[in-house]
């Protein structure tokens, strides 16, 4: 579930629910459910967050104290026999019975409408599992965002029990810098609503893109923001499971903007020595220990290095066109560092990188040791030398691709059930109209308008020349099943 949610819909993408679904894809950028076997095919969960909420602190212990809502006029004063002047008058009348409150199934506290403390404003996004809004804090006039989520999608109890879990690790987290806050969260018969605030200055590598330039320096500073945050996670006891740069939010458009990690969905408590089987994620960050089923807190750096990979290379150190390619890289764990850009690459930065990528997660750096390090620190070696502008068009590409992705499955995660989003190949290979095994353009640009997409004609023209990394006439649709 994405915390922080910014104002447009890529924002708000990662600040969706997490979701069980037995489906192809769940461990990538737009969130649905990858196989892996040992690494070759495990059932993975998605970055698709379930978010849930609580209004009161919640410990990492699971231990959580709800207060009733005091009810009305139990104050109040004078229906007694002295206030109306006649002695004894209803003294010993019997009380009427107060009504017992409903209890949420999913916060397990009193049922309460989140439209009684906040005004509902424009959609800011909507994803699989809910509709994110903006919303105004009535009694301060606040700006937050408001993620509603459908209660007929937590299907099970491992789903209740995820969204109570993020609840807890975001009470827990509460009051760090670069942490997005959660403002609460309500319960009513349809729906859990998640209060957070409002991130309105967009995803990290939109911001990057969108000026047209960086430098090492800058990439330094992003990295070390990002490590902090999981340095922090850690040492709280807390494992993110998801980190990626699409939950990574400014708060703001101005370019001083904190940067605030969101999207604790698959996060989870641990104790020094605790080992995780469970395989969460998304494809091109996750650690090839997760995929290996026997993972600690070391699977956040990994993550974290591969961000750093792209800040600086403009792509993943893995690639594949599926994401069980993509695993297999993973675990086979061969890094090109020979091609460009990274000959014009400091050392300091590729020494970083390469320790932080480090396949045996016992050899790996810590967060302390990362942010230890000459070139990530504060006016360290970093340098202000521009970063070739071929690195900023490969990130583009990547950013693109991914946003088709997403798009592709908004299409029909929006507003189809749980057994429709089931037909995703069938909703591609039904846009191969002639049956060529591929997609042309006008077949894609149909297809979308009739799920509703509103995409005007070149921007579909990007998307789909983002998928390939370069112009082409058609898609394959085996390519586009794997999403």
């Amino acid at each position: 579930m994405g915390n922080c949610v910014g104002g447009n819909a890529d924002a708000s993408a990662t600040a969706s629910p997490t979701h069980n679904q037995q489906k192809q894809q769940k461990v990538q950028e737009n969130h649905p459910e990858a196989h892996a076997h040992d690494a070759t095919q495990s059932h993975t969960k998605t970055d698709n967050k379930r978010p849930g909420g609580h209004n009161e602190a919640t410990s990492a212990h699971g231990t959580s104290s709800s207060t009733t809502p005091s009810t009305a006029g139990q104050h109040g004063k004078g229906n007694s026999a002295h206030s109306s002047g006649t002695a004894g008058a209803g003294v010993n009348a019997p009380k009427p019975a107060k009504t017992p409150a409903i209890m949420g199934p999913v916060l397990n506290r009193p049922m309460d409408d989140v439209k009684n403390y906040y005004t509902l404003g424009k959609e800011l996004g909507r994803g699989q599992f809910g509709v994110t809004h903006l919303c105004t804090e009535k009694a301060t006039g606040k700006l937050y965002a408001c993620k509603s989520i459908a209660k007929r999608k937590l299907t099970n109890k491992d789903d209740i029990e995820d969204v109570r879990r993020e609840v807890q690790i975001m009470h827990h987290l509460a009051g760090q810098p670069n942490i997005v806050e959660m403002k609460g969260a309500y319960e009513d018969k349809q729906s859990v609503h998640l209060v957070m605030e409002l991130c309105a200055g967009g995803e990290l590598f939109d911001r990057i893109i969108a000026k047209g330039h960086y430098t090492e320096k800058a990439a330094a500073a992003a990295c070390r923001t990002i490590v902090q945050v999981v340095h922090t996670c850690h040492v709280m006891g807390v494992i993110h499971r998801d980190l990626k740069p699409e939950n990574f939010l400014l708060q703001s458009k101005r370019d001083d903007s904190p940067l605030k990690a969101t999207d604790f969905g698959l996060s989870v408590f641990f104790k020094p020595g605790d080992v995780f089987k469970d395989i969460v994620g998304s494809a091109y960050y996750v650690a090839p220990e997760v995929l290996r089923r026997h993972y600690g807190p070391e699977a956040d750096i990994w993550s974290a290095g591969v961000i750093l990979f792209i800040l600086l290379s403009g792509v993943p150190p893995f690639w594949a066109e599926t994401e069980q390619g993509i695993f297999d890289a993973i675990l086979k764990g061969q890094i090109d560092y020979s091609s460009d850009p990274w000959p014009s690459i400091s050392h300091g930065a590729l020494d970083l990188v390469k320790k932080m990528l480090t396949q045996d997660p016992k050899e790996r750096l810590t967060a302390a040791q990362v942010l230890s390090h000459p070139w990530i620190r504060v006016d360290g070696e970093a340098s202000d030398k521009p970063i070739d502008n071929a690195v900023l068009g490969r990130m583009k590409q990547f950013r693109a691709m991914n946003k088709l992705k997403k798009l592709a499955l908004k299409v029909i995660a929006e507003s189809l059930s749980e057994e429709e989003i089931m037909g995703l190949k069938q909703m591609f290979r039904s846009m191969d109209t002639d049956n060529s095994g591929t997609i042309t353009f006008e077949e894609l640009k149909i297809g979308l308008a009739k799920q509703g997409s509103k995409l005007a004609e070149h921007e579909v023209r990007q998307l789909m020349d983002a998928v390939s990394g370069h112009f082409q006439r058609a898609l394959s649709v085996t390519a586009l099943c794997h999403f």
